[in-house]
């Protein structure tokens, strides 16, 4: 593999990671009352801190 293919595997990497988050966000939000989005997206954000490897 050339350089170039080598510089783009990490970007298409966090491409996916970030595709994945969007996904499970919206799967996550379909058919919650409003006033229970706030505890959903903290819920989601320390499962992709978790993930990562970062837990504050």
């Amino acid at each position: 593999m050339d350089l170039t293919a080598w510089a783009l595997v990490p970007v298409a990497g966090m491409l996916v990671a970030a595709a994945t988050a969007v996904a499970i966000v919206t799967v996550a939000l379909k058919g919650t009352a409003s006033r229970d989005r706030a505890t959903v997206l903290k819920a989601v954000a320390e499962v992709v801190r978790a993930v990562r490897g970062r837990r504050s």
